[in-house]
This record gives structure tokens, sequence and C-alpha cells, in this order.
């Protein structure tokens, strides 16, 4: 009996122990904010409600104060607020900093200056606001895409492309390297610069999965690489671009979408490789029912491409001057990293697959210079607020920096020239002597 007594009186205490020292969080205090989430504008302030009920006789004589997650993101005042009570009911102001997500939590400060903090948090979502040339820009990437696929169409010469394709060794490489090798790298590089930056990966990803840009004609030509290897290679990754975009997104790109998550927006994207088709074959009806029209947009493919790439550089940074505010040496890096690995690649690529110089050079020129406008249309138009314009920093720092090395092999092509021009006149000049 004695020993029943016994070990009742340890039971008892031990309960009694675990049921003051024991409990958890969510038992001893509580926060509930009204609401779950909140949008705010950049600079702008909104208020939250909160309640804090406390269920620990320990706690009462507490203090508290907000803490923001991200404060470049989102700031709430610095004070403390004293609980004499068992709970606390009020408003706090919230203060959007700059475009993202952060979370707004509780710090309970203990009467040994110890801390919690709570379980319960609340999401602040900044955005920017829309303003009227935002609209414009939006717009005109629009305009300016449609204009460059109904160009493409009217300039789709089937005769040269059944041609290279009779010994398709080149187009072939070039498809490896532009639908292969290029969402792959993004994929990898932006896995190993932004695993913890779910906006800056997807960014990346989304350029490295575009189809290869027009201006890579132009440089092709610049740059005497074979022009006609080229255009078919353009052909055929715009054309490849409908299957191959959606293919890469709904499967390696889930797995971005799944880190961060987020949800893939099917039908956006879906929507926005349909509305790409309209515009190609009107540039085909054009070339088959009014050739005259269509050999004058021919002739305007190469340069609304320049003007697409150089409008987007432009514009892009004249409208969206914070995404300044978000490069980083990481930014800087993906920038760099994705074009000029992908030059060095499928150069090597078609190199140990023996083509000739001309056409290595078209190949990695080819596979090298992304469409950063199909970029930037498809992520402002597939992803909603802060994402689309948090992930556009990416194509746009890509687009600065895809030019850098071939306008630096365009300038040690011109050196050459010019010391041997100066040697072939110094040895005319020998022999006249």
């Amino acid at each position: 009996m004695r020993k029943s007594v016994f070990y009742f009186t340890i039971f008892f205490l031990i309960v009694n122990v675990v049921g003051q020292h024991g409990l958890t969080d969510q038992e001893k205090w509580k926060v509930s904010f009204s609401d779950l989430n909140i949008t705010i504008h950049m600079d702008e302030e909104a208020q939250s409600k909160l309640k804090i009920n406390l269920f620990d006789e320990q706690l009462k004589g507490s203090k508290f104060r907000l803490k923001s997650e991200k404060t470049h993101i989102s700031t709430v005042p610095d004070e403390y607020i004293h609980l004499n009570g068992s709970s606390w009911e009020g408003y706090v102001l919230v203060k959007g900093v700059f475009l993202g997500k952060t979370k707004i939590c509780v710090e309970l400060i203990l009467s040994n200056n110890q801390s919690e903090i709570s379980s319960n948090c609340q999401d602040i979502i900044v955005i920017r606001k829309m303003r009227i040339i935002d609209h414009v820009f939006t717009g005109s990437v629009a305009l300016l895409v449609s204009l460059l696929y109904i160009n493409f169409g009217a300039a789709l010469d089937l005769s040269v492309l059944k041609g290279i394709l009779k010994k398709p060794v080149g187009p072939a490489i070039g498809c490896f390297c532009q639908f292969i090798l290029m969402p792959v790298m993004s994929y990898a590089l932006g896995y190993a610069l932004f695993a913890t930056d779910i906006n800056m990966w997807l960014g990346l990803f989304f350029t490295g999965v575009s189809p290869g840009g027009g201006a890579s004609n132009m440089w092709t030509v610049i740059l005497k690489g074979n022009i006609n290897l080229s255009i078919v290679m353009t052909t055929i990754s715009n054309l490849g671009a409908f299957a191959m975009m959606p293919l890469w997104i709904f499967t390696l790109g889930k797995t971005i979408f799944d880190y961060g998550d987020l949800k893939i927006p099917y039908d956006r994207i879906a929507t926005f490789a349909v509305s790409l088709v309209v515009p190609l074959l009107i540039g085909i009806g054009i070339q088959k029912f009014l050739p005259r029209i269509a050999r004058v947009l021919s002739r305007l493919l190469r340069p609304i491409s320049a003007i697409l790439i150089i409008f987007i550089i432009i514009f892009a940074t004249v409208t969206n001057l914070y995404l300044f505010e978000l490069f980083s040496w990481q930014i800087v890096v993906a920038g760099l990293g994705l074009p000029w690995l992908t030059y060095c690649l499928s150069w090597c690529v078609a190199k140990l697959l023996k083509q000739n110089d001309i056409d290595c050079l078209a190949i990695a020129i080819e596979a090298g210079i992304q469409n950063t406008g199909i970029a930037i249309f498809m992520l402002r138009f597939s992803l909603g607020q802060p994402e689309a314009d948090l992930t556009t920093v990416i194509p746009v720092s890509v687009a600065i920096m895809t030019p850098i090395p071939l306008f630096l092999l365009y300038l040690v092509q011109k050196v050459r020239s010019c010391r041997r021009n100066a040697k072939g006149l110094q040895e005319i000049e020998n022999d006249n002597e």
C-alpha cells in the first residue's frame, strides 16, 4: 500500500512539473492575426490586427515585439509592448520596403531576457504599383515579339531549309546545344547560384529554355560565320520552342516551382505558346499570298530583332530602375555565365564533331544568344506579382552581358585584319624597293 502511495506521489509530481514547464509554445501562448497575409505596395503602410493570449501564469508581465523575417522587404516599428494581463489586442503598422515576400512574427521577451518566436506568423507580400509606363512596356514587348514572329514566318525559306537538312550535322549540333545543353546549364547554374532564391533561379531557367535570339544572325554576319546555317538554326529553334519550352518548364522546371512552393501556371504558359503560333501563321500566310509584302518583311527581320534586343535593354532599364537594386554578384555571374559558357561549350562540341570554323562560330553564337524578349514576356505573362517583377532581372542581366564577348571577338578580328593589311603593305613596299 505504501509503495502504491509512493509511486502515485512520484507520478503526480512528474505530471505537475511537466504541466508547468513542459508546455509547448502553442500551449503557453498563442498569436492570432486577423489576416493570414497582407499585400502592400512599396513605400506604403498597412495596419494588421494582432491578438496575443497567455496560458502560462509565469509569462504574465512579459513583453513582446514584432520582427520582420526580411527587413529589406518589410519593416515593423522596433518597439516593445508590455503584457500586464493574460491577453493583448491591437493594431500594428507594417511598411512595404521592396519587392518580395516575408513574414512578420511575434517575439516574446521573458523575464530572464530569453526570447521565444511565435509559431504563427503573418505572410507579407510587397508589390509595385502598376504605372502607365509598365503597361506600355509589357504591351510593347508583346507587340515586338508578335512582329518578330510575323516577320519570321514571312522570311521562312523552305528551300534553304531543305538544302541544309540534307546534311543536318550542323543543325543537329545546334539543336542539341539549344534544346539540351542550354536548359540543363541554366538549371544547374541557377541551382549553384540561387538555391535559396527561387525567383532568380526561375528567371534564369526561363531564359535558358527560350528560343535563340534573332540577333544571332546579325552577329554571325558581323563575325563572318555561316549565315545560312545560322538562319536554319534560328528557324528550327523558334519552331522547336513551341514544344520544348513547355516540355522543359513542366518537367525540370517543375522542381523549381516545387522548391519555392509555387504552382505552375499551366494555363498561362499554354496560352503563351499558342499566342506565338498565331503571328507565325500570319507570316507564313503573307509569304504564300502576298509575296511582295513578304519580301519587305524579310528584309525587316534582322532590324526588328536588333530593335527588340536594344529596346529590352534600354526600356527595361529606364522603366524598371529597381532592377539595379536587385543586382548582386550572383546575378552578374548568372548574366555572364549562361551565354559565355554556352559559347565555349557549343564551340567545343562542334569542333569535336569536326565542323569547320565558320560553322562552329555560327553554332556557338546561335546557342549562346537567347531571345530575352520571349523570356521577359513569358515571365510577365505567366507569373503573378511580385514574382513577375523579381524574375525579370535575370533576362535583363543576360541581355546586357551576352554581346560583350562577341564585341571583344569583333575587335580581335579587326586588330588581326589591320595587322595583316599592314604586313601586306610592308611586303609590297619591300618588293618595290
